[in-house]
Formats: structure tokens, sequence, C-alpha cells
């Protein structure tokens, strides 16, 4: 059977994104997407650890209209749903903990190499262009990778 490399792939119907501690670019994409497609897809975000929203999150999403508020980070160990279709790992070690959850769950994994950005210094406008550049490019690859979301 050949593969046409030009095919849209299919839409998963339950996405997890996931990164170190569920507090910066796992929460930005899941509210993303779930923005773009709204609930045609089951759309969830982890951390290999919990940690604590950014407030720095919280106000460069709210530049699109987005409230973070009601965002609570989670580990992998804390989720409810057990069953994705793809798995969107924003750090080596969400990309490695993703690869163990395909030892029990038959999923797709994608690795979207993302900038932590809690490691940028500087001043309080330098440090939101930082934040700003991740939820842009996360946007960019969303609607790269989610074609239904740019409709």
């Amino acid at each position: 059977m050949t593969v046409d490399p030009l095919a849209p792939i299919p839409q998963p119907s339950a996405v997890l994104f996931a990164c170190n501690m569920n507090a910066v670019r796992s929460p930005m994409a899941e509210a993303l997407l779930k923005r773009l497609l709204g609930t045609r897809v089951y759309v969830d975000s982890c951390g290999v650890r919990r940690g604590e929203l950014d407030p720095f999150v919280i106000e460069v999403m709210a530049e699109r209209g987005i409230d973070m508020g009601r965002h609570r980070p989670k580990s992998f160990d804390d989720l409810e749903d057990g069953f994705f279709d793809l798995i969107v790992s924003l750090s080596p070690q969400a990309q490695h903990r993703a690869i163990e959850l395909t030892r029990t769950m038959a999923c797709d994994v994608e690795y979207w190499p993302t900038l932590d950005v809690t490691v940028i210094e500087g001043n309080r406008e330098t440090r939101l262009d930082a934040y700003r550049a991740v939820r842009d490019e996360l946007e960019r690859r969303i609607r790269h990778r989610f074609p239904e979301a740019s409709e």
C-alpha cells in the first residue's frame, strides 16, 4: 500500500499536551487548541511533575482573550482519562514519559521541542516577549498540525 505524503493527517479525537510542570507550555497549547477546535476534539495537558501556573502565562493568554484562571496544573499521574490518540510532548522529560505510556496505551507521540521560557532572564517586558513568542510558536504549530483549526 502506498501512502500519499500530501494526504492530510487524520485528526485525533483526544490530544494530550505534556511538558515538565504543566505550568507554561502545555497549558498554553491546551488552551489554544481548545479555542481553535472547541469540543470537536478532547484536549488535556499535564506535566512530568505538577507545578504552579505561571502568572506570565495568564497575562499573555489574556491578550488573546483566553482566561487561564481555572487551569489547575496536574501530572501524568493525575490524569483522569487514560486514553489519547495523540500525545504532544514539549520537553525532553515529557517526551520520555510519553514514550513510556505507549507501552500501555496505543497512541501516537509527537515531539515539539519548545523553549522553557522560565529560564529567560531580564526585565518584565523581555520576559513577556519570550512568553508571547512561545505562545505564538505553539499556535503556529497547532494550526499546521490541525488544519481544521484554521478553518
